[in-house]
């Protein structure tokens, strides 16, 4: 997927539809780790993400072939069914197991080291990072060492490790497909929305999980909002934005989300963070600015271009 700047003959679009768009990403993207939360109170974490995955992908794949849009070759639904196990199961699949014990929004703040983790696997690719981008860096990682050494995260084992497992499988998925045969935009993040649900049932039935009883339905209505404004209008109004405006504000996202994902935890979700939460996020979130910022100056674009939505 390219993330150049829009080129001269494009038609530039207008500040509303810029606006719109980035307050869908950062709101809908934001809102997913609460949406979850709530889903979970029903629906068991493999599950969720299976149904989900499931429904967001079969309906974007039949839209887009509607639409004349060529579905993957056989090469490339064997490199989707790879990449999902990136991207889908062992990111998204483990941010829903980790909110079964700690709150949507530390689970956000978590989560938002990603781009510190793609940092690194482009760095180990033979892109060596610049001065700035390694001050931002060092600054990152000291917030996720911060993150892990104390509070609500360092009381659950499982969440942890979840939710240091899960940006970085999404950080490598992201580095990892810039050299893979993949199709179109939406139709690769149909794909591994598709291949993830059936990656997804098999760690469901590994996990033992089942649904014993009608789920209730504002757990099947947290699982449809994921469904639509999570992975159906938040992408695409995502992909819109990495084909009209520069990558930096595009993936501004990685910045912006953690903090809306604590605000509606708190307001919503009745969720408390301890000063050491919120000192964690402000340090890994500058170090994420930092990195972004120097990227945006660099002639060569490289801020990660995730196929599919965020972990959550």
């Amino acid at each position: 997927m390219s993330t150049a700047a829009p080129t001269a003959d494009r038609a530039a679009p207008g500040a509303l539809a810029v606006a719109f768009a980035l307050a869908s990403v950062y709101i809908l993207w934001g809102s997913t780790y609460l949406a979850i939360r709530f889903a979970l109170e029903s629906y068991p974490p493999f599950l969720l993400g299976a149904g989900r995955m499931f429904l967001a992908g079969l309906i974007m794949y039949v839209v887009l072939r509607s639409r004349g849009v060529a579905s993957p070759s056989g090469k490339q639904w064997r490199t989707l069914w790879v990449l999902s196990i990136w991207m889908v199961l062992l990111s998204n699949g483990l941010v829903n197991l980790a909110e079964t014990e700690v709150g949507s929004g530390l689970a956000a703040i978590a989560v938002a080291s990603m781009p510190l983790f793609a940092g690194v696997f482009a760095m180990l690719r033979g892109r060596h990072p610049s001065k700035i981008e390694w001050i931002g860096l060092v600054i990152g990682f000291l917030g996720v060492l911060w993150l892990n050494a104390g509070g609500e995260l360092s009381s659950s084992l499982l969440g942890l490790v979840c939710l240091v497992i899960a940006p970085i499988a999404w950080a490598w998925g992201s580095i990892w497909s810039r050299d893979q045969d993949l199709p179109q935009p939406f139709m690769s993040a149909a794909g591994q929305m598709l291949t993830g649900s059936v990656w997804m049932l098999i760690a469901a039935v590994l996990h033992g999980e089942r649904i014993t009883q009608m789920p209730s339905l504002s757990a099947t209505g947290a699982m449809l909002y994921l469904v639509v404004a999570g992975s159906i209008f938040g992408f695409t109004a995502y992909i819109w934005l990495l084909h009209h405006v520069r990558p930096a504000l595009a993936t501004s996202y990685a910045y912006v989300n953690p903090p809306i994902a604590v605000l509606f935890g708190a307001l919503i979700g009745g969720e408390h963070f301890s000063a050491h939460d919120l000192g964690a996020m402000a340090v890994i979130l500058l170090g994420v600015v930092i990195i972004t910022l120097a990227k945006a100056r660099s002639a060569r674009p490289v801020a990660p271009t995730p196929t599919t939505e965020p972990a959550a």
